[in-house]
């Protein structure tokens, strides 16, 4: 019996990258899964396409989780289609550095809005639906270890992530809901294309740092997460995991 059977899961900013393989590895593992996309609507429904031609069951609904009513209407809309919900992973993030005399407004608070008020507002939503071994899963960054330049508005958010879930965990423990954090390394997706760092100088320093010698990939990750959302991680809470290759 797959590992996640029977439940159901909602990844936010789960079109592309890290969240897309995170919610095919929870289809694969058995879970119903909701994709949750900002603006790309073509992305979710490719996501959606692949897990359901796998035998799968999922569907993409949108919403901004920076939003209190459009986060609530995410997690409303898993509970209307699937009729439970068991896991949140919550991945929705802005990666965007900035040295520190380019910051702006408006760049802190884009970053916060979605990386630190978004986690906030879908987890007091999801928070209603859980139950008896609920999972919470929160992606951080090991960039809150690495301290690398022109970081310091999103490590800042990462920063916060990581407070914020050891927070949670201990709130929600007794209802049996645990709140876990993968951080991961670099990992090659669509957001280190778009921000240059792929095949940059910032790309071979982050490789040569790495012990196992090489950049992430979506699925390095999306393992740790499906590992965490079962009841194989049943004793876990409050956990911080660097899915790294090693960095430190």
């Amino acid at each position: 019996m797959s590992k996640l059977e029977g439940k159901v899961a909602v990844v936010t900013g789960a079109s592309k990258g890290i969240g897309a393989a995170i919610a095919k590895t929870l289809a694969k593992e058995g879970a119903a899964i909701v994709v949750n996309y900002a603006s790309s609507k073509a992305g979710a429904e490719a996501v959606v396409a692949a897990i359901t031609s796998a035998g799968g069951r999922a569907v993409a609904v949108q919403g901004d989780v920076s939003q209190a009513a459009e986060a609530q209407a995410l997690i409303e809309a898993a509970v209307q289609q699937f009729g439970r919900l068991d896991v949140l992973v919550n991945n929705s993030g802005v990666y965007e550095f900035a040295p520190i005399e380019d910051v702006t407004e408006a760049h802190y608070r884009r970053l916060f809005d979605v990386n630190v008020l978004g986690v906030l507002l879908a987890t007091q939503a999801a928070s209603k639906h859980l139950g008896d071994g609920g999972s919470i899963i929160n992606i951080s960054s090991a960039i809150t270890h690495v301290h690398t330049p022109s970081a310091a508005v999103y490590a800042g958010t990462k920063g916060a992530l990581n407070a914020i879930s050891g927070v949670l965990a201990n709130e929600l423990a007794p209802r049996r809901i645990r709140v876990n954090v993968v951080s991961p390394g670099f990992v090659v997706t669509e957001g280190t294309h778009t921000a240059g760092v792929v095949g940059s100088d910032m790309e071979a320093g982050f490789v040569a740092q790495t012990p196992l010698g090489r950049a992430g990939q979506p699925d390095d990750i999306a393992g740790v997460v499906a590992f965490l959302a079962s009841d194989d991680a049943r004793w876990l809470t409050g956990e911080d995991i660097t899915a790294s290759g090693g960095i430190r």
